[in-house]
């Protein structure tokens, strides 16, 4: 007994120590932290309507539409867990698929839109599944 305390000691003391090491949470990466209206987390880039594939453009209008959509995890709430997006709470944004031409799957592309859902204003676009993204512009 007295052994599995002082082991359960060291793990707590290990692990005081790992997080005195790291220093606090940025206020950014927050559960409940909403991005300011305008900002990005990051510099993305940018990709208009015309230079999306024409997939990628009919997404956008079944988005708009409300569906319905081809793929059943179209809608899905998408977590941000690489934290690419600007962050907000969890729910607030929603991937879509993007089909891919000759593809036996899914594929890679994907649009992610946040905000409520039919919205189309705040959406952004991943040909590579999610390694990285362009906000959608006019």
């Amino acid at each position: 007994m007295a052994r599995s305390w002082q082991r359960i000691k060291g793990v707590l003391i290990g692990a005081a120590a790992l997080c005195a090491f790291c220093g606090p949470v940025p206020y950014a990466f927050a559960r409940n932290y909403t991005a300011p209206a305008g900002t990005d987390a990051q510099a993305l880039g940018t990709v208009t309507v015309a230079q999306l594939p024409r997939q990628a453009v009919d997404t956008l209008n079944l988005i708009a539409a409300g569906g319905p959509y081809p793929y059943e995890k179209d809608g899905v709430v998408f977590g941000n867990r690489e934290r690419l997006l600007p962050p907000n709470r969890r729910g607030y944004y929603h991937e879509y698929t993007v089909p891919t031409p000759r593809s036996r799957n899914r594929g890679a592309r994907r649009i992610v839109c946040g905000g409520p859902l039919k919205r189309t204003d705040n959406c952004y676009y991943s040909d590579d599944h999610y390694t990285s993204f362009n906000r959608i512009v006019e």
